[in-house]
């Protein structure tokens, strides 16, 4: 059972079997102590009225007569009344009564110690006598030699300590259930927080939720980032360490939590964890990867009864990578190009199919021949030297492509290829990405400037690598922009959401190769790619 409480119910009784336990250990100290206390007080009052009565001069000349009693029993009746004690015994040093509150009881011999007395101390003790026990004071009544002649008891019996005692009795249970009523509100007061923050669970409850926890977060593929509202990156998963670069941490301990200015973390991605601000599947370049990022604010669960506004703790920021689908999806776009591209080509050639059988119709075999093999020379002669140059029949059929949809746009594509050294450890993908971007970049620009509109291909390979060169007609580039043309996002195009990847992913996979790239902006826009033939560290990028 009561591994089902709540920490703050476990809370709520232990604090309370405490605030018990204290009461019980203080309350009967201090029981114990005001007792004690009474019966100090008593005897010390029994001590006072005991040594007035001694020095009465009554008491030392009716010990000198033969009858005592008959003088001091009236006498010590009178100090009993007024003095308020039980009994006051004037007796001879060999323990004979001379007074005592019961007649019958004088002459009797007194019970109780007197040694200490008969050497002239004043002795207190609690003794049982004829009434019961008590709290009684011994004084010896002396002669001006110093010797003992009688001695005085006075005192009362416990029964009346008691009795007095017990005034105090309320105070102390006043205070004892002051005690428990504070230590209870405060407990129960402690354990209302501790409910909402653990939302009632109990600890054994917490810690499995915790492994579960770690374990959800170990085996997910996708990255998480918590950022607290000062900018510290208190946790991260396995797979965000790995996204970003980052080392693995195995306890997440918050104490321990770096910041973000500590982190080798892109400009872009940094600024975006630092603005806290609401994110959905926004895309970023981090290194060599595209990461799509989803970031929203930590606040905390809300829990019933609670009103207002949850508090926020931070952010928490999801990481998936793209560079393999962006990669896909630009090989999906050559696909389509050259789709279209096949597709433009399939009217061109019904035109011209139509015209050589118009051609032969009229018995004109000799323009009829003359046509056909001039429009297959150019064309093979454009694919010859592109696979000639680059030995990749991909590159070539992306340039193909290209030269279709360019012609469709009233853009003259002019390809030059030289060389034979080949594209030797470049993979094809990083090809297409670079080379087809930078002429999708080229024929948009060229489609929107003045006629006359063409662009410019040129591809040079040899031992060292390859370069790659396309210039179109396009305006001009502001050497201003020339730097935030290749930061993602980046787009002078209307409704330009979604667009601004393309030069950034060729900037990032010219970096990876470490090649080069540069642009020029005086006629048109130039952009000059070399990437060397084995690829090994990264390389650096001129605006």
């Amino acid at each position: 059972m009561i591994y089902h409480w709540s920490i703050a119910r476990r809370l709520f009784v232990a604090n309370l079997l405490i605030v018990v336990a204290f009461i019980a250990i203080v309350g009967s100290a201090a029981y114990v102590d005001a007792r004690d206390r009474a019966y100090e007080e008593a005897g010390a009052r029994m001590a006072g009225i005991a040594a007035a009565v001694a020095a009465a001069p009554v008491v030392l000349e009716a010990a000198a007569t033969d009858d005592p009693s008959a003088a001091l029993q009236p006498y010590a009746t009178e100090v009993m009344a007024t003095a308020h004690a039980d009994f006051i015994t004037i007796m001879a040093p060999d323990r004979t009564r001379w007074t005592h509150p019961s007649p019958d009881e004088i002459g009797q011999p007194y019970i109780g110690s007197i040694d200490a007395a008969l050497r002239g101390e004043v002795f207190t003790e609690v003794t049982a006598g004829t009434l019961g026990p008590s709290v009684r004071t011994i004084v010896p009544v002396k002669e001006a030699d110093g010797s003992v002649k009688a001695l005085v008891s006075a005192g009362v019996t416990v029964r009346t300590v008691d009795v007095a005692f017990a005034g105090r009795l309320p105070a102390l249970a006043a205070i004892g259930g002051a005690l428990l009523v504070g230590g209870s509100l405060a407990a129960w007061l402690l354990g209302r927080y501790l409910r909402r923050v653990t939302r009632g669970w109990g600890p054994e409850q917490l810690a499995q939720l915790f492994a579960y926890y770690e374990s959800v977060l170990h085996s997910i593929r996708e990255g998480l980032v918590l950022i607290d509202t000062r900018g510290r990156v208190v946790m991260y998963n396995d797979q965000a360490a790995e996204l970003l670069g980052l080392e693995h941490r195995g306890g997440n301990d918050p104490r321990d939590a770096p910041a973000l200015a500590d982190l080798p973390l892109d400009d872009e991605l940094r600024v975006l964890f630092e603005s806290g601000r609401t994110a959905k599947d926004e895309m970023v370049l981090a290194g060599p990867r595209i990461l799509v990022v989803t970031q929203a604010p930590a606040r905390a669960p809300s829990s019933p009864g609670f009103r207002g506004r949850a508090p926020v703790y931070g952010t928490v920021a999801t990481l998936r990578d793209r560079t393999e689908v962006e990669a896909l999806g630009s090989e999906l776009q050559t696909m389509r190009t050259l789709s279209d591209a096949l597709r433009a080509q399939t009217h061109e050639h019904a035109n011209r199919l139509h015209t050589m059988v118009s051609l032969l119709e009229l018995g004109r075999t000799t323009e009829a021949l003359d046509f056909a093999t001039k429009d297959l020379e150019l064309s093979q002669q454009l694919t010859d030297d592109i696979v000639r140059s680059v030995n990749e029949p991909v590159l070539a059929a992306l340039v193909m492509g290209k030269a279709a949809e360019a012609h469709e746009r009233g853009v003259q594509l002019d390809v030059a290829a030289l060389g034979t050294g080949g594209a030797a450890g470049i993979a094809v993908q990083d090809l297409v990405t670079v080379l087809g971007n930078l002429l999708d970049n080229a024929i948009d620009a060229a489609a929107e400037g003045a006629p006359p509109r063409h662009v410019m291909l040129t591809v040079e390979s040899d031992e060292e690598g390859l370069d790659i060169t396309v210039h179109d007609s396009g305006p001009p580039i502001d050497p201003a922009a020339a730097e935030g043309i290749f930061r993602h996002g980046y787009s002078t195009k209307p409704g330009s959401r979604g667009r601004g990847i393309g030069l950034a992913l060729v900037r990032q996979s010219v970096g990876r190769l470490g090649g080069i790239l540069t642009v020029n902006g005086r006629r048109g826009a130039k952009f000059e790619v070399f990437l060397p033939a084995t690829a090994a560290t990264p390389g650096k990028e001129q605006p």
